[in-house]
């Protein structure tokens, strides 16, 4: 048989039907695998399973890093995170707070209230006594929420400002701007304005929004906590006999530099010029002076007509009038 004839042969064995036999097993493929075997272990070569999962303080850096994503979902989820590694009254921060509110406080104007919503909880977690000392960065993103176009928006500075307020409202009046440029603000928002050319007052409510009735009484309690933090003084709890023991070092503490940073800023020996509205007013005679000299006039006429509408802002605008008779009916104070 020549080589061409065995050729067609092979070629018609691939055309040509199978014919199975009863009782016979069907004849096996070429190319079959033999998985007839049976294993009880399978070994993979260059397989390592003692890599080390990040640590919490580098999982808390990283959704630190993500607040300013571009996602809404991605910065609440981070909040989230932070809030959650964070613990009521912790002491000891993975972060210091020094690092985390130049990262928190620009979200006082983000425009998801979900956001902003997780915001508020976790600076309620946050230390008071470390809160303290950054007064002045978070009166400046306060102040700018409170005056914002959007309505939830200064509704969220409005909480941001009875947190800080709770923690230490003297500290907040104290720091350069907190005292000044917060009333004048509040006085913005209320649109409690005086023009001084004309003489006239007017008041309206653009800023308040288009339904008051729920912000307004709000903001007007809101002031009445400020005008107590920085009008009020407040009762010294020292006396003859708790002094004894001392003795002969009596009030040895008004002579001492205070427990704080930048004891001496209030001088302000290095910085630049400050005009009446950045200064830091730590002593409460020259807050009322001030708040004399320039609120006076205004908070009176704002909280007269408040109160004449009734209901819940005649309400608020009474416990404004309570805060100035605290503050400023001091005999002392009259006499000079």
């Amino acid at each position: 048989m020549g080589s061409s004839a065995r050729k067609k042969k092979d070629k018609k064995k691939d055309f040509q039907k199978l014919k199975l036999k009863v009782g016979k097993a069907r004849p096996k493929p070429t190319n079959i695998t033999d998985t007839s075997f049976k294993a009880k272990s399978i070994t993979l070569s260059q397989q390592s399973l003692t890599t080390a999962a990040p640590s919490a303080n580098t999982q808390f850096t990283h959704h630190l890093s993500l607040l300013t994503s571009r996602s809404d979902n991605q910065r609440r989820e981070s909040l989230t995170y932070l809030t959650s590694s964070i613990a009521p009254q912790q002491k000891h921060l993975p972060q210091p707070v020094a690092l985390l509110l130049p990262k928190l406080l620009p979200l006082t104007l983000d425009g998801s209230n979900s956001v902003r919503a997780q915001l508020v909880k976790l600076l309620q977690n946050l230390p008071p006594e470390d809160i303290r000392d950054h007064m002045e960065k978070i009166s400046l993103y306060i102040r700018a929420g409170i005056t914002h176009l959007a309505t939830d928006i200064r509704n969220t500075a409005l909480e941001i400002l009875e947190w800080a307020l709770d923690i230490d409202g003297n500290e907040l009046v104290s720091c350069p701007g907190g005292w000044v440029k917060t009333l004048k603000t509040i006085m913005t928002v209320l649109a409690w304005n005086e023009d001084s050319t004309i003489g006239g007052w007017t008041s309206s409510r653009a800023i308040v929004g288009r339904s008051p009735s729920k912000s307004l009484p709000r903001t007007l309690g809101l002031l009445a906590a400020l005008l107590r933090a920085g009008l009020v003084a407040r009762p010294s709890s020292d006396n003859l006999e708790a002094q004894l023991p001392r003795f002969p070092l009596w009030d040895f503490e008004y002579h001492i530099p205070l427990c704080q940073s930048n004891t001496f800023g209030y001088l302000n020996l290095f910085g630049p010029a400050k005009d009446q509205d950045s200064q830091g007013y730590e002593n409460i005679e020259d807050r009322r002076r001030i708040f004399r000299d320039v609120f006076e006039g205004r908070v009176a006429k704002g909280v007269l007509a408040a109160r004449r509408e009734g209901g819940e802002v005649g309400r608020a605008a009474a416990t404004v009038t309570k805060a100035l008779d605290e503050g400023l009916n001091d005999k002392e104070l009259r006499d000079k």
